[in-house]
């Protein structure tokens, strides 16, 4: 059995340079993640949370330390390889979604297949997927602004998981959501964590936080 990491922060500190001076994000933050697991990341406003999550997704590079994922470092990776990284294993769901309002819910999954694939989907792949997620075909044709927001983060998930990704970071992906809705969502990200993806979620709610198998709180940039 491969003991190793598929994630791994090591001594990872983020400082931002602004005009009042640095501001310190993370301060050597160190952390592994196994295949399969499902952490949730808590801490009060301001602790680093998202600045941890944009970390662990490639989007941001870290100021100093290492980052490994599948035993890669990511330091050692040129553009083209982390957009790739980010294209083929690592799928995002926002807590706004983040859909493009102009294509309508069918074309917002299918923009990052046509990144990925070079071609339209001729095997229905799209459409079984959002109707996965409760996007029947009539819906699939609708722009996001005609949907509710339950219904645009279903397609949101859809959309993260077009590519078939082994990590799914999902940020405040309930707190946009009525109770009940969000509790439809956080039950299909448990259970496509139980069919085997490696989940990561940032959330300030205890509840939703409930679903995970473990939990890092984070303050002041620190892991506590």
């Amino acid at each position: 059995m491969d003991d190793q990491p598929l994630i791994e922060l090591r001594d990872v500190t983020k400082v931002y340079s602004l005009k009042s001076g640095d501001v310190t994000a993370l301060d050597n933050v160190s952390l592994s993640i196994q295949r399969g697991d499902f952490v949730a990341i808590m801490g009060p406003s301001g602790s680093g949370k998202s600045t941890l999550l944009n970390q662990l997704g490639c989007l941001d590079r870290p100021t100093s330390g290492d980052l490994l994922i599948a035993g890669r470092n990511t330091r050692e990776m040129d553009d083209h390889e982390l957009t790739g990284l980010r294209l083929n294993t690592i799928g995002y769901i926002f807590q706004k979604f983040n859909l493009i309002p102009l294509l309508s819910a069918y074309e917002n999954v299918e923009y990052p297949y046509l990144m990925k694939h070079r071609q339209e989907d001729e095997y229905g792949h799209i459409s079984r997927l959002l109707s996965r997620v409760g996007i029947d075909a009539a819906l699939a044709r609708h722009k996001p602004p005609e949907l509710s927001g339950g219904q645009q983060q279903r397609v949101a998930i859809a959309r993260a998981l077009v590519n078939d990704p082994q990590i799914l970071l999902c940020d405040e992906p309930t707190g946009n959501l009525d109770s009940v809705t969000g509790g439809q969502i956080m039950e299909m990200i448990r259970t496509l964590n139980e069919q085997g993806r490696t989940v990561l979620m940032v959330t300030h709610d205890p509840t939703v936080a409930a679903c995970a198998k473990r939990r890092v709180i984070i303050k002041d940039g620190r892991i506590t």
